[in-house]
This record gives structure tokens, C-alpha cells and sequence, in this order.
């Protein structure tokens, strides 16, 4: 049961339609790894924390640095050098006292990531670079774990939220890594459009947690972009392949 204090802070969660207690008490239970603490993790993990969710797995091996601060919202000049991890855990502990917050400074690979996502109800995938994209999907998949997956570059991004067996995954949409596109750190990225991509990546992993996701007509997916040089917004339908690894998953269903 929510405190009156809870009552107090999460009011205007309380008063959305199909939301209420029982829904905050979901989130309050919830168990939720953010992998990447830099733009679209900073956003995405004050969002869920804001929100109630009950435990965060902050995991990013790196340390902050100047450049970061563009974009990477959870961090502070005063935190320059610090592990990632552990300036996101302060920053949130300090919006919301309920989370339980644990700090991972653990680079994920095949080994460790079953392991450590294996914690977790649901993953968001917030880091920069495609190996560690596609490994995250391909572990999901083997945990059955739904997680959100974004990109971002200059002034656009992508957003896609899987559920192995009701949606298709990562490998549907892109088969494998593609190559030959350039980084943050060679094209740039502007700071707001991870504030965008990272926010729609929290508001999946809430309405999965709370009830309100539900499979869309046929098994289709949705992959969310934004266009900020041309201001644009544009959601489009993904199908699942057949020949894709996420397939037998869906045989099973």
C-alpha cells in the first residue's frame, strides 16, 4: 500500500485513466536495468525514477567527462571524473529517496551480460555503439526480457521497444551491425535529441510495467524517429522476419 507521502508525490501518476494505485504499486515492484548513463540513459533514468519504479540497475563503466555535459543531464561539472554509475545514483537518490539504486561499473559482453540483465524485469538500452546494441538484443531474446533500444546521431534518432514473442526485435529492423556510420564523437549530437529519444524510451518501459502495453495487429512493431533538422516525427511499422533469431520465440507463442 502507498504511503500518504507516496499519495502526495505520485498524484499526478494516481490520476491518469487505466493508471492508479495498482499501477504505482507495479512500478514500486518493478526491477529495471538502464544500460548507459549518457544521453538517452540521463533522461530515461530520471524519468523512471521519477516516476516510482521500486529498483534501477544503473550500469556504465565509463567516468564522466567535460564534454559529456552537453547532453548527459544526470551528470555535473562537479562530478568530472567520477564513475558514471555512481554520479547517476546520487543525482536520482536525490529526486526520489524510494529508488533502489544499485551502481553497476561493469562493461556488459556475452559473458557477464546474461548474468547481470538477468536481475532485471525489463532493460533499457541506452548506450552508443552497435556491438553493445546487438548483444543486449541477442540476450534479451535468450531471457525473454522485453527492453527498450534507441540511437541517436547529429539531430536525429530511433526508438524501439521489444517484448521477445510479441514484437519483433532489433535484428527484425536492422539484421545485423551496420557499418560505416560515423559516431556522436564524429558527427556530433545535440544535446535535446537524446532528451526526446530517451524520454519515449521511459514512457515504453512504463506502460509495459503498468499494463498498458499490448501486442499491435499481427506481431508488428513500431520504430519511432524524429527528424529534428526538418522538426518531423514519424512512426513506422516494422514486421517480423522469419528467418530472424528472435522466430522461434514466436512459434512458441
Amino acid at each position: 500500500m502507498l504511503t500518504q507521502e507516496q499519495r502526495i508525490r505520485y498524484e499526478r501518476n494516481l490520476l491518469i485513466p487505466r493508471f492508479g494505485e495498482e499501477a504505482q504499486e507495479r512500478l514500486a515492484n518493478a526491477r529495471v536495468a538502464v544500460v548507459g548513463l549518457g544521453g538517452l540513459g540521463s533522461p530515461a533514468a530520471y524519468y523512471l525514477a521519477a516516476a516510482g519504479v521500486g529498483t534501477l540497475g544503473l550500469i556504465d563503466p565509463e567516468t564522466v567527462e567535460l564534454s559529456n555535459l552537453q547532453r548527459q543531464i544526470l551528470h555535473s561539472t562537479d562530478g568530472i571524473g567520477r564513475h558514471k554509475a555512481d554520479s547517476a545514483a546520487e543525482a536520482l537518490a536525490a529526486l526520489n529517496p524510494d529508488v533502489d539504486l544499485s551502481s553497476v561499473r561493469t562493461r556488459l559482453n556475452r559473458e557477464n551480460a546474461p548474468g547481470t540483465l538477468g536481475r532485471y524485469d525489463v532493460v533499457l538500452e541506452a548506450t552508443d555503439n552497435f556491438e553493445t546494441k546487438f548483444l543486449i538484443n541477442d540476450v534479451c531474446l535468450e531471457l525473454q526480457k522485453p527492453f527498450a533500444t534507441a540511437g541517436i546521431l547529429a539531430l536525429s534518432g530511433q526508438s524501439q521497444f521489444v517484448v521477445p514473442g510479441k514484437s519483433p526485435c532489433l535484428r527484425c529492423a536492422v539484421p545485423a551491425p551496420p557499418a560505416g556510420i560515423p559516431t556522436t564523437a564524429e558527427q556530433g549530437v545535440l544535446g535535446a535529441l537524446p532528451g526526446i529519444l530517451g524520454s519515449l524510451q521511459a514512457l515504453e518501459v512504463i506502460r509495459w510495467i503498468v499494463g498498458l502495453w499490448a501486442p499491435r495487429c499481427n506481431g508488428a512493431g513500431a520504430l519511432h524517429s524524429v527528424d529534428g533538422d526538418a522538426m518531423r516525427l514519424n512512426t513506422l511499422r516494422i514486421t517480423r522476419r522469419e528467418d530472424c533469431i528472435c522466430a522461434p520465440l514466436w512459434r512458441n507463442q
